[in-house]
């Protein structure tokens, strides 16, 4: 496969991603995720089972979620570091915050799929 069609092929899975997170579907959203998976930002480090709780609890929403501009894809082995910049808006307890972030995510490719192990964000400068 080509370095093109691989590309391709991962950020087609990070798009339905984000889908599923929009949709608010929290077992949709978990089959993204590797069952390490952790995202890292200014609030420290909050786990899948913490993150999928939020949504399931109609605690967390998300009203908007879309990749914007040229993404960096690296890969090493079965390991794909893929960074883009993402801008979404969300719903934390009724109250809305609307984010423009870089984000890193590892995905490992294993049984035939790309599953997300860590999402790094870091909000851009305003």
């Amino acid at each position: 496969m080509t370095t093109t069609s691989l590309d391709n092929q991962l950020l087609a899975v990070l798009d339905e991603w984000q889908v599923a997170i929009v949709a608010n579907d929290a077992d949709r959203i978990g089959s993204f995720m590797a069952d390490e998976w952790v995202m890292v930002s200014e609030n420290g480090i909050t786990t899948a089972a913490q993150f999928l709780a939020f949504v399931r609890s109609g605690d967390l929403t998300h009203s908007a979620f879309q990749r914007v501009g040229d993404p960096r894809i690296r890969y090493h082995g079965d390991l794909a570091l893929l960074s883009t910049r993402i801008t979404n808006t969300a719903h934390y307890q009724g109250v809305r915050f609307d984010a423009d972030e870089w984000t890193t995510d590892a995905f490992i490719h294993a049984d035939g799929r790309w599953r997300c192990l860590l999402t790094q964000i870091t909000a851009t400068k305003k």
